[in-house]
């Protein structure tokens, strides 16, 4: 959804009052069903698709509800046992676990005091508790005590669990403390908010946090503690506040008012409805609605409506809970599109429209509005939806479906430990001929597969990175052997490299620091993404491959200091990039058309016409892309034209020259090694030379590079030229003034009759110009 276009969603609020006291705490068990505890001691199930409201249990006169959490339904795919199951804590310093029917399975003396929140972990295998004698306790899932996490002085108000289910996120005062549940691991703690702190939430996808105070402010969190956004003070203490399932929205709740917003703190949305307190929200299982506990006694039920996509001349608008409406700005012509139960998700890309409804997926085509295909889900809980210019995926609950645009299942990729409701458009990414998935148990590691398939990419080996990932996005264009993935890590910084491994070791080549954001565009291989107080784009990234010294003369940069705070790139789509500054506004910004124009001419070796269109714009940054672009195709007539026409710069004039000599060799094998010396990869020029059985020349690269100790082992190993390396390794230490050292060329010298004639002035002066060209330019032959 964030990747098509924007969202500006608003809420539909209807309250229903079943109870004349507060309501305590609210759970939702399916997306229409809805069950609520109030201080009449009474459990209600709300179901929405009829209206009707229904007793389940009344509760004990001396129990007073306080929070109530159900247990996880699925976890993979595989329904768990006890999801039919619910933990009710009470004032009475006891938690029950209940049955769907209203059958107490268990009661457990837990607290000295009220329990004031439980919630279960996201694997279903342990419960926390917190209470007003200010300890935290783990439980079982069959409610046996594991063990007391904290003891403290003062009540804790709420807690969650991290998204790895390995710590716990409580309130102590004005303090947040994250506690690890390993013993003596780092406790991070830190104080935010200048009041009591009363509820707090933590993201599984997004892994930021919420929190809320008396304070009558909300905050958003990372997970180290740094503040990200900070509300204004409301005029009542904020009492709730939740994260819908996939992280891109949260809700607020406080005296008369409920407030949407989006996952960076601004408001899409305020309500005022005649609630009293909220004291708490659900949001449903698929992110349509929100109930919320209000202190006068109603439940309010609010649907999330106006959300909306755009791509190049289209803009569709969610109108109703069923309803889209599609606008045509070319000739302003409007489609209305019905749907037979709610969506819940849509995306809206590559000439396509996909919307998950409840119970059915429909395909449109931008040219057709009338006619979708449509086909029935397994699951009605679609968390994300990506496209590429050939197929799309869903992710729900149980799985991962790569389906074509004919609605054809195409694949289901698994692998292990596999959790497809943690993911998100930042960790997920799509094009023609892979899918990229980050690791969530390593996140160091980003899985790839074959959509066709289903299958690992290659050998299977995932792509390992040092440091922890945060962001991943693929290109769409070009061959499959050519594609490439960009990915932001933990520092900041933006890395590239090739999907399919070439050799031993994965190169992955860093091409920027301190970005934020990125996206590829969806019709060439540019890369633009938000460079701490800069907006670049990488007209052509895979320079970094051909010639690094051409990567700063590829790059546009645009001064971002006007986006203000965390602004994020949400398309990329022709000339068109769409950013959503931190207040919310959108700007566009337009690039040049001519990057775009001159990668489809070298996709289509139409280089005479690349050539023009350079000598008509007369810029030099696309003169350095054509000469990277030309490398990398081999093509050295235009790569001389276009290395000539960079500039006057210092390695300008050495690598025309090298490239002039590389047309000048006599064998296709020796132009090829010599094209792969140029770009820096020594090992493949040398193998490429090996294998065409030119072991002189593969000998002189070594020489030329002065790996003496490779040069020598190879004309051992071949049985020729020793005398070559000897004679050319003592004049390289008669030039510097020093002896041999090296045993193995003490050895070989001993029985060795060294010629070393320095009357032929080409071949020492040939000698010495290689010398200087390796050492200034970096270009060797």
């Amino acid at each position: 959804m964030w990747n098509s276009g924007n969202l500006k969603p608003h809420l539909n609020c209807s309250l229903l009052n079943t109870s004349t006291t507060r309501i305590s705490c609210v759970g939702w068990t399916t997306a229409d069903e809805l069950y609520s505890c109030s201080d009449d001691h009474q459990i209600i199930k709300w179901n929405l698709l009829n209206g009707e409201t229904a007793q389940v249990v009344k509760l004990p006169d001396d129990i007073y509800p306080l929070d109530l959490h159900w247990f996880p339904k699925s976890l993979g795919g595989k329904r768990q046992t006890h999801a039919e199951n619910f933990v009710l804590t009470s004032s009475d310093g006891k938690f029950h676990l209940i049955s769907k029917t209203g059958r107490v399975e268990k009661s457990v003396e837990a607290h000295c005091g009220a329990v004031l929140a439980g919630r279960w972990n996201y694997e279903g295998t342990a419960l926390v508790t917190v209470g007003e004698d200010g300890q935290i306790k783990i439980w079982s899932k069959s409610g046996m005590l594991r063990s007391t996490l904290v003891q403290q002085g003062t009540p804790i108000y709420s807690v969650a669990w991290g998204p790895d289910s390995e710590k716990i996120l409580y309130t102590s005062g004005k303090q947040l403390i994250i506690k690890p549940l390993q013993p003596n691991a780092k406790v991070l703690q830190w104080k935010a908010h200048d009041g009591i702190i009363l509820k707090v939430d933590w993201n599984s996808v997004n892994d930021l946090i919420l929190s809320a105070g008396e304070d009558c402010k909300y905050k958003v969190w990372d997970s180290y503690g740094r503040l990200l956004y900070s509300s204004l003070s409301h005029e009542y203490p904020i009492s709730s506040v939740a994260w819908a399932l996939d992280g891109e929205l949260f809700a607020v709740g406080s005296f008369h008012t409920l407030r949407l917003c989006d996952k960076t703190g601004w408001s899409y949305a305020l309500e005022k409805p005649n609630t009293g307190s909220i004291f708490n929200i659900a949001w449903s299982t698929d992110g349509t609605q929100l109930a919320g506990a209000c202190g006068n006694g109603h439940v309010i039920f609010a649907h999330v409506v106006e959300q909306r996509w755009v791509w190049k001349n289209f803009g569709i608008t969610l109108t109703k809970r069923r309803t889209m409406e599609v606008r045509n700005v070319l000739n302003d012509a409007v489609d209305l599109l019905e749907f037979r139960d709610r969506v819940i998700k849509a995306s809206l890309n590559f000439g396509h429209l996909v919307v998950s409804t409840s119970l059915q997926c429909y395909i449109f085509s931008v040219k057709n509005w009338n006619t979708p295909l449509i086909f029935d889900l397994k699951e009605g809980t679609v968390s994300l939806i990506l496209q590429a210019e050939r197929h799309f995926v869903l992710f729900d609950g149980g799985g991962i479906y790569l389906y074509s645009y004919e609605g054809r299942l195409i694949s289901t990729p698994k692998f292990p430990g596999m959790r497809t409701d943690i993911l998100n458009g930042q960790t997920v990414s799509l094009s023609s001929d892979t899918l990229a998935i980050r690791d969530k148990s390593d996140e160091k590691v980003i899985d790839l597969f074959e959509p066709l398939s289903g299958k690992p990419l290659g050998d299977g080996k995932p792509l390992s990175h040092k440091t922890e990932i945060v962001e991943i996005a693929l290109d769409q264009k070009g061959l499959t052997n050519e594609r490439k993935i960009a990915f932001i890590d933990k520092n900041r910084d933006l890395y590239i490299t090739s999907v399919k491994r070439f050799g031993k070791e994965q190169k992955i080549i860093k091409i920027g620091t301190m970005v934020h954001t990125l996206a590829w565009n969806d019709t060439c291989n540019i890369l633009c993404g938000l460079q701490d107080t800069r907006f670049t784009v990488w007209y052509y990234p895979s320079v970094v491959y051909v010639d690094k010294d051409l990567l700063p003369k590829t790059l546009y940069e645009k001064d971002a200091s006007e986006f203000s705070k965390s602004p994020q790139i949400l398309s990329f789509v022709g000339n068109q990039v769409t950013i959503r500054r931190a207040d919310g506004s959108l700007i566009h910004i337009s690039i040049s058309p001519y990057p775009a124009i001159l990668h489809e001419y070298v996709n289509n070796l139409k280089w005479e016409d690349a050539i023009r269109l350079c000598r008509f714009v007369k810029d030099q940054t696309l003169w350095a892309c054509l000469a990277a672009m030309a490398i990398a195709n081999k093509d050295m007539n235009t790569a001389e034209i276009a290395y000539a026409s960079v500039g006057l710069l210092a390695f300008a004039i050495d690598k025309v020259q090298y490239i002039s000599s590389i047309k000048d060799l006599p064998s296709k094998e020796s132009r090829m090694a010599h094209i792969l010396l140029f770009s820096g990869n020594v090992q493949d020029a040398e193998t490429l030379l090996l294998q065409a059985g030119l072991i002189y020349q593969a000998i002189q690269v070594n020489i030329n590079l002065y790996n003496w100790e490779r040069a020598l082992e190879l004309a051992v190993k071949h049985k020729t030229h020793v005398d070559t390396v000897l004679a050319y390794r003592q004049k390289y230490l008669d030039d510097f003034n020093k002896k041999e050292t090296n045993q193995r060329f003490l050895q070989y010298a001993e029985g060795a009759s060294i010629l070393w004639k320095l009357n032929n002035i080409g071949i020492e002066f040939l000698f010495y110009r290689k010398r200087q060209m390796l050492r200034g330019g970096g270009v060797c032959c």
